[in-house]
């Protein structure tokens, strides 16, 4: 019965005074009370949860960071215009952006290979039929029949 009037009165009591006062519950409890800690516990809890986000968000943008790095590359490497995006993930990580070894190792052999491509002798090497051995001995007889000629001409 105590309810009853309580529930009556307290609700339109409440209505006059526009609620400004709140009552918990007597089922309701706090957080920490909820999970079995103290509040002490509890905010060492929500401060260790928090260090581990900014933990979590500080790696997730290192590793942005090295994927715009490759994505960048890759756009020199092939002459693509450059992202903006791009560029500012790199920024916001700061200076500490390193390509993965693996993939440094990759990058440095495809550098290789194009530079050997890009030589003489490699552009010679895509031509069909070609002995470079031949031609090597070739270029070097030329060179000794030079040597030749210039030891037995009496200007030099």
């Amino acid at each position: 019965m105590a309810f009853m009037v309580k529930h009556v009165v307290g609700g339109q009591l409440k209505n006059l005074t526009g609620g400004l006062t709140e009552e918990k519950a007597e089922g309701e409890k706090s957080e920490a009370a909820a999970q079995g800690m103290t509040q002490e516990e509890f905010e060492q809890y929500q401060q260790q949860l928090e260090e581990e986000k900014r933990e979590r968000e500080a790696q997730f943008a290192q590793k942005k960071a090295e994927r715009a790095t490759v994505r960048s590359h890759f756009r020199e490497k092939y002459r693509l215009p450059k992202n903006e995006t791009d560029e500012t993930q790199i920024q916001q990580a700061g200076d500490d952006v390193v390509l993965p070894t693996e993939l440094a190792k990759m990058i440095a052999e495809d550098n290789q290979e194009e530079a050997h491509k890009q030589s003489v002798l490699g552009q010679l090497s895509n031509i069909q039929n070609v002995d470079i051995d031949q031609l090597k001995d070739k270029a070097q007889a030329t060179l000794e029949d030079l040597k030749k000629q210039t030891e037995n001409c009496s200007l030099m």
